[in-house]
């Protein structure tokens, strides 16, 4: 749900934890959105987020499959949007098939894929995948022509320095319990997890990973948000984390799963190329400094959500980090399928503004069937 708020002046320097700032630069710091509307909680008290990934536009331009393809993921859009009516809406990554688009019209693929959203008037975010990142197209310029196609577009880029080549999707969106409110009581991250190719004829691979540099801008963000918020106002806050590709981490947690408490598909094995920083067993690890800095300075993490392997849906508790992982529902028609696995959504629903409070979340196939739903509390995965 949007609802206006007043705004505050523009300030898009990053903070450090050595330097002091005035309180009034923090604050403006934190309100990142001055021109928006407050993202906030429904009047009911709740929040409710659905999750689209892999929508894979753009495949097969050149024969009639292709084209159809889109035309299928755009009529899951309607129909999810029409039928759940969530508060927020986020887009996980690989919206584009960017190896099979073309260079002059590569971008005006988004246009089809946030026009249900304009359509249905849901404010959103996105992530960008390894997909998204082609020699003929870039997260930036997504990001771009996402920004310009929608005023109910909350993605933003982060501040220059930060998150390497191709990644230049590193953000996060604060959600008021009421829009009245000095400080929020949720903040959504998002965070680029790169991959892909470079831009232009001389194309070569891009990390496959959160760089390196992002744990730094974690640690001066939330550094800035305590300093800023809790000098307003002392609240818990809780946090969810949304990021295309999966951490290293997760690999080895899917050798633990059980039906019971980790239901869902669980179709992909995850090896080689499936996580973040194995695609090229030198760079093993890389992702380690984003995976230990987002749980040490994010505080009542809910979970962290990705996509990237069409074949899971499953939810399970990573050990090392105490932290729980969920996967999200291929929702596209283009990118690899399998019969049998269908094509739907992730809900995710905030009972209450408390951060202690656990999370309803399910997988919504697009025939209106749902599976694999859990409640993610401090119980869960234990």
């Amino acid at each position: 749900m949007v609802k206006a708020s007043p705004s505050l002046p523009r300030n898009h320097g990053a903070f450090s934890r050595q330097v002091e700032f005035p309180v009034v630069d923090v604050l403006s710091h934190l309100n990142p959105y001055p021109d928006k509307p407050r993202i906030t909680f429904s009047s009911s008290g709740t929040f409710k987020l659905t999750v689209f990934s892999d929508l894979h536009y753009g495949e097969n331009p050149w024969d009639d499959w292709g084209p159809q393809q889109d035309v299928n993921s755009t009529r899951l859009m309607r129909g999810v949007l029409a039928a759940e009516k969530p508060d927020y809406v986020v887009l996980n990554g690989d919206l584009i098939t960017g190896e099979d688009t073309f260079r002059e019209n590569s971008t005006t693929l988004i246009d089809r894929i946030v026009a249900p959203l304009n359509e249905a008037n849901i404010p959103f975010s996105s992530t960008y995948g390894n997909h998204d990142n082609e020699p003929n197209i870039t997260h930036l310029e997504e990001i771009r022509r996402e920004q310009l196609d929608s005023h109910l577009s909350y993605t933003r880029t982060a501040p220059p320095g930060i998150g390497g080549e191709g990644g230049e999707g590193n953000y996060w969106v604060p959600v008021y319990e009421n829009a009245t409110d000095l400080t929020p009581a949720l903040i959504l991250w998002f965070f680029d997890s790169r991959g892909g190719w470079s831009q232009g004829s001389t194309s070569v691979p891009l990390p496959d990973w959160v760089d390196a540099s992002v744990a730094g801008w974690i640690e001066r963000e939330t550094a800035a948000m305590e300093a800023g918020w809790d000098s307003v106002e002392k609240r818990e806050r809780g946090a969810l984390a949304f990021v295309h590709i999966p951490p290293h981490a997760i690999e080895s947690v899917q050798k633990t799963l059980n039906t019971t408490v980790n239901p869902g598909l669980n179709d992909d094995t995850l090896a080689q190329g499936s996580t973040q920083a194995t695609t090229d067993p030198s760079s093993a690890g890389k992702d380690q400094p984003f995976w230990d800095a987002l749980n040490a300075n994010v505080k009542n993490l809910h979970a962290v959500i990705s996509g990237h392997d069409h074949g899971d849906e499953w939810c399970a508790r990573e050990p090392t980090k105490d932290v729980i992982f969920c996967f999200d529902k291929h929702s596209g028609y283009g990118g690899y399928s399998s019969p049998g696995w269908g094509h739907g959504v992730r809900n995710i629903v905030f009972p209450s503004a408390d951060p202690t409070s656990g999370l309803e979340t399910w997988i919504l196939l697009e025939g209106g069937q749902t599976r694999a739903r859990v409640t993610l509390d401090g119980n869960y995965g234990r």
